[in-house]
């Protein structure tokens, strides 16, 4: 395909697959159960950091997260005790509850001393996308009562794709009223969003040749948004959608 030909294919792909009925495929399911931007943001989070893996797994266990916090998982974080937080038991692959207990106390603090998860990210606005993400992973991880849960927060700065808080930022920041991504963050703007590169992505990016990188670290993320932003500069991520479904759905 000419890269005309290319872009009308990812685009009629991305149409196809950012669609309501995608979302009961899909982790994302779990924070579309709320509807507080508080509550959405804050399950959300965990369960874009617990997405790895077989997909199944990871919606149960999103469910077993709504399980724990109930109906308001930002009032849960607000009021429970260290006790309760102590005694929760949880455990997705690595990500057990110790790494949840750190998780929920170090967002009880953003949202006591800041304006929560977003305002990480208000607080780097100006710096590349990155950078932004390196600083997330600074000041979210310093609230850790134990460092072991560190290595659940993606820190491009070792070469990590940062894969899932891509996916994070995409579903709070992307705007398009398709009804899946949320778009109920401002602090990054649509056109800034980065592609979580996961195998599915990666490989279908290198079929159609939009990535030459074999690896799928940081360096492979910026070179495939070079690619994608030549066809759409104000909404790039939209193609994870294409990449994505071609990848996972058709085994393109």
């Amino acid at each position: 395909m000419n890269p005309a030909e290319l872009k009308e294919f990812l685009d009629f792909k991305a149409d196809e697959y950012n669609s309501p009925s995608f979302i009961a495929t899909d982790p994302i399911q779990i924070p579309h159960e709320y509807h507080r931007k508080e509550d959405i943001e804050i399950i959300g989070f965990i369960v874009a950091t617990i997405a790895w893996g077989n997909r199944t797994m990871i919606i149960r266990n999103g469910r077993k997260l709504m399980q724990i916090m109930g109906e308001s998982p930002h009032d849960f974080v607000m009021q429970a005790t260290s006790d309760q937080i102590d005694k929760t038991d949880f455990i997705h692959r690595t990500f057990n509850s110790e790494d949840l207990k750190n998780f929920l106390k170090a967002m009880k603090v953003l949202y006591i001393e800041k304006d929560g998860l977003e305002s990480l990210f208000v607080e780097s606005i100006g710096l590349n996308m990155k950078d932004r993400i390196i600083h997330f992973n600074h000041e979210f991880t310093q609230l850790f009562e134990s460092q072991r849960t560190s290595k659940h927060v993606a820190n491009p700065l070792k070469g990590s794709a940062a894969k899932r808080i891509n996916m994070y930022l995409r579903w709070m920041c992307r705007k398009d009223n398709k009804g899946v991504d949320f778009g109920i963050w401002n602090a990054i703007d649509p056109s800034e969003l980065h592609l979580p590169l996961d195998v599915h992505s990666g490989n279908i990016a290198r079929k159609l040749g939009l990535l030459n990188r074999k690896q799928n670290d940081w360096k492979a993320v910026e070179e495939l948004q070079e690619e994608v932003l030549r066809m759409d500069r104000k909404d790039p991520c939209k193609y994870d959608f294409a990449l994505f479904g071609l990848g996972a759905f058709e085994n393109f």
